[in-house]
């Protein structure tokens, strides 16, 4: 009885420091964020002597930041929207002739490879390339989301599809429909449940990302996205933290509104895609 105290004890330690480790910079960021500069220079832990609207005023009053928003938008929903298209009809195919072609099975282990191989090993390649190409634009950047999501995006729906029975297939082929339309009609609503795992997990992962945008775009500020318009955020001499943390507050927004509406339904997708078939 002791030993399952205990060990209650140790889980709930190591769980608590780790909900500490995630809300705490939250915290910071939130207050932070209603502070002057002055504020944050003086005590950046303290909270604030008043909750200070001026940042997110300076913030909404500047055209750039609504460039920068519209930037992010338009690369995130068209990379997604090409995902969608792409990834449930590779994987579809991968996934039903795997077994009867060694080149849908060899094809599947060489995207597998692809999910361990570290951005960093064909980030040079990849922008010398895109730079001869002319593809340094938005354009590009989905282009190569797109690519990107691949490897990962077809490891998840192929496992999902896989648990989809064949006995609806043949039923539909003896009925008289087509591989198109067996696709579109009958596979293709079944794979909503992963469809909506990796439209969330992808969309989160392009909203968020720095590293990409930040070698692609950051030479025209027209280009920027969010994490760039927050990386470039400096005065004349020294970086206004404040007015940075006002816009980490902003950015967060559309991510909280949408899990918000769409919350059953995220939740339902999550739960309902981990479980194959």
């Amino acid at each position: 009885m002791k030993t399952q105290t205990k060990r209650a004890a140790g889980t709930y330690l190591i769980l608590g420091i780790g909900i500490l480790l995630i809300i705490y910079p939250l915290f910071l960021t939130v207050i932070s964020a209603f502070k002057t500069e002055p504020e944050i220079t003086k005590n950046f832990l303290a909270l604030p002597e008043s909750f200070y609207l001026g940042n997110f005023k300076n913030i909404l009053s500047r055209p750039d930041y609504y460039q920068a928003v519209g930037n992010t938008l338009y690369i995130t929903i068209l990379s997604l929207a090409g995902m969608i298209v792409v990834l449930p009809m590779v994987s579809y195919s991968i996934a039903r002739k795997m077994d009867v072609s060694r080149f849908y099975k060899y094809l599947y282990f060489f995207l597998l490879v692809g999910i361990f191989v570290p951005f960093q090993v064909k980030m040079m390649p990849l922008i010398k390339t895109m730079s001869r190409l002319h593809m340094l634009t938005p354009t590009g950047i989905i282009i190569v989301y797109v690519a990107s999501s691949i490897c990962e995006g077809v490891f998840l729906y192929v496992a999902f599809i896989q648990g989809v029975p064949t006995e609806l297939e043949e039923a539909a082929y003896i009925d008289g429909a087509s591989t198109a339309k067996t696709y579109f009609q009958i596979i293709l609503p079944l794979l909503k449940p992963m469809t909506a795992t990796v439209l969330i997990k992808m969309g989160l992962w392009i909203w968020n990302d720095f590293f990409l945008p930040l070698l692609v775009l950051n030479k025209s500020t027209k280009y920027w996205t969010l994490t760039l318009f927050q990386y470039n955020f400096k005065s004349t001499f020294t970086v206004d933290y404040a007015l940075v943390f006002a816009t980490f507050i902003l950015s967060m927004l559309p991510v909280f509104l949408v899990y918000l509406v769409l919350q059953k339904q995220i939740i339902g997708g999550l739960t309902n895609g981990a479980v194959k078939g």
